[in-house]
């Protein structure tokens, strides 16, 4: 074998070391992502995160809009997998398109947090109605209005399965 031959193959065995130690590492990254479509909503969709926490489930909460910030959601939902999350529950009221659009950038579970405003339609119908109604090919799980908590428990099981 020639010298370089043998400088390669020490390379590639140093850089396979490196891979398996850093394999071995328990990164903490968040195992469930939670978005909502507004600041507004973070007092209802912070009791997911309550209840993740009581579990011992590492959680992360972002506010981002499927309607004013559309991009930022789209590459939320599509680099969930590589960052280690395993499910994304989404808050949104009204029109509620955040957990559809979650869901048509994923392959990761979404579960849908409707929630109600001033302005919701029958206390909330409106974005049941959005979340629950999703075109085939784009899976949204649907809990009942402002019950984040529910999605969190829902969360836990889909990880523990």
């Amino acid at each position: 074998m020639t010298e370089g031959g043998r400088a390669q193959g020490a390379i590639a065995e140093t850089q396979t070391e490196v891979e398996d130690q850093f394999a071995e590492l328990d990164v903490d990254s968040p195992l469930v992502g939670i978005v909502m479509g507004s600041k507004s909503d973070m007092p209802t969709m912070e009791k997911a995160a309550q209840e993740l926490e009581e579990r011992g489930i590492r959680n992360e909460i972002r506010v981002m809009s499927a309607h004013r910030d559309p991009d930022t959601v789209v590459e939320y939902a599509k680099n969930a997998r590589m960052r280690g999350l395993r499910v994304i529950i989404a808050g949104a009221g009204l029109a509620a398109a955040l957990p559809g659009v979650v869901a048509a950038h994923t392959e990761l579970p979404v579960i849908g947090v409707p929630l109600t405003s001033s302005s919701s339609v029958a206390g909330g119908l409106d974005a049941l109605l959005a979340i629950a109604q999703m075109p085939p090919g784009v899976p949204v799980a649907c809990v009942g209005v402002n019950n984040a908590r529910n999605a969190a428990v829902l969360a836990a099981r889909i990880i523990q399965a």
